[in-house]
């Protein structure tokens, strides 16, 4: 490892040599890259050689090719220049009209799926270098309290694993900044033309095979807890780790399952699915957009936050768009 006088006296550019040489398996194109000579590279190798303590290149008739210990450095490296390259951005003025920023969202595949199509598209018109990542946030198993089940996704924010948590809690921890997004519910999803639309009761609800979206493939739901303390109970058939897996499932089974009401209606027409007022109270709970204060103080990450905040879908797309199935 180096050391702290080592440190000191490393270049930069370095790092960059390498990212490039690993990337062109070629000294001549990654001086073009680099508006170098090629013995200003092959000097910059050597450089890089004698601090890593390892050839990391080896020179073949067509090119140079990565040792194991090259290989074994290219994550490392990639992950040294990322954060850089984000300091150096994240001190210029911030415009997004020029900015080529990725930033990264957290959020259930239920939320997700109904905020990015209205956000993708104000991007577009305001911010068309900009990029967007995704991961699906899921709460831990098991936990009963929304706090602790919850918790790995405030973990993460704060080593800026992801920029922005959407999450249904609303509990917040006064360190990081929350905006309420939408009101969100269930509905009883499932194909065009199944039964139970036509009678959906909850002796039938009970007597109807399940599906339920459990990323650890619980067959065990929340819905479940509410029938237990009505006394029933309910056969699951299928576990899928999410919605939109849901979704495509039901539209060629006879699986029913619950869904939450936004989502349903932006997606359910394309796959032909329907819905249905739950035959009992699934309950209602608020989506929160959320990051860290300290990195609110980012221009940038700011300047999205407020993007992704005004891009919630417009009250009418939590109206039942299938009349002829309500209760």
């Amino acid at each position: 490892m180096l050391n702290e006088i080592d440190l000191s006296r490393t270049d930069l550019n370095l790092l960059v040599l390498f990212e490039v040489v690993l990337e062109e398996r070629h000294v001549g194109r990654t001086a073009d890259r680099l508006a170098l000579t090629p013995s200003a590279v092959s000097h910059g190798l050597g450089r890089l050689r004698r601090l890593l303590n390892d050839p990391l290149f080896l020179r073949t008739p067509k090119g140079v090719v990565p040792t194991v210990r090259a290989t074994e450095l290219a994550g490392p490296v990639a992950d040294v220049l990322a954060r850089a390259r984000s300091v150096i951005s994240t001190s210029a003025p911030f415009d997004p009209e020029s900015s080529t920023r990725r930033f990264t969202i957290g959020a259930p595949d239920g939320a997700s799926a109904v905020l990015l199509p209205p956000l993708l598209a104000k991007l577009r018109k305001s911010a068309p270098g900009i990029d967007v990542s995704t991961r699906q946030l899921l709460p831990t198993p098991g936990e009963t309290s929304p706090e602790r089940a919850w918790r790995l996704a405030l973990a993460d924010l704060e080593a800026r694993a992801m920029d922005i948590a959407i999450i249904p809690f609303d509990d917040i921890p006064t360190r990081f900044h929350r905006r309420g997004l939408y009101q969100e519910d269930f509905v009883v999803a499932m194909r065009a033309g199944h039964p139970f639309a036509k009678a959906p009761t909850l002796d039938r609800y009970c007597e109807m095979q399940h599906l339920v979206v459990s990323h650890a493939g619980d067959a065990y739901g929340f819905v479940d807890e509410v029938l237990a303390r009505q006394g029933r109970s309910r056969r699951i058939a299928l576990t899928v780790p999410n919605f939109m897996f849901a979704m495509a499932v039901i539209a060629e089974t006879d699986l029913i399952t619950a869904l939450p009401r936004r989502f349903a209606a932006m997606h359910a027409p394309r796959f032909g699915v329907v819905t249905v007022e739950a035959p009992l109270p699934l309950g209602r709970f608020r989506l929160n957009a959320i990051a860290p204060k300290a990195a609110m103080m980012d221009a940038g990450l700011a300047w999205f936050f407020n993007v992704l905040v005004g891009a919630e879908p417009e009250p009418g797309d939590n109206k039942r768009s299938h009349s002829r199935n309500r209760r």
